[in-house]
């Protein structure tokens, strides 16, 4: 990272965002941001064995067919509380206009 003259004061949560976006540690994060969402939001942390993220697909692997069922029939609603815990979350930087998850793919 460059070093920048500065005349003002500048908050620091200002300057870690800026570290954040130049050091490109924007997309491992928001995906650690997305699975903590998920965990939230599902109750299922306990019984996901595998996470994985790419293009607004959210793909889930849980270890028990039960619960795997109960969590595809609330599959719209999961994705929405997913959604809003990311748009509360300040340590979330999403590209603002689009939701980050868009589908959910339960294994």
């Amino acid at each position: 990272m460059s070093r920048v003259a500065r005349k003002t004061a500048v908050p620091l949560e200002e300057l870690i965002q800026e570290f954040i976006r130049a050091s490109r540690l924007t997309p491992g994060l928001n995906t650690r941001r997305i699975f903590a969402a998920w965990d939230a939001a599902s109750g299922a942390g306990r019984y996901t064995v595998r996470r994985f993220f790419r293009d607004g697909k959210l793909y889930i692997t849980v270890d028990s067919s039960v619960v795997r069922s109960q969590l595809s029939f609330q599959r719209d609603a999961l994705i929405a509380k997913i959604n809003a815990l990311l748009a509360q979350d300040e340590l979330y930087s999403g590209d603002g206009g689009s939701c980050p998850v868009q589908e959910l793919i339960l294994k």
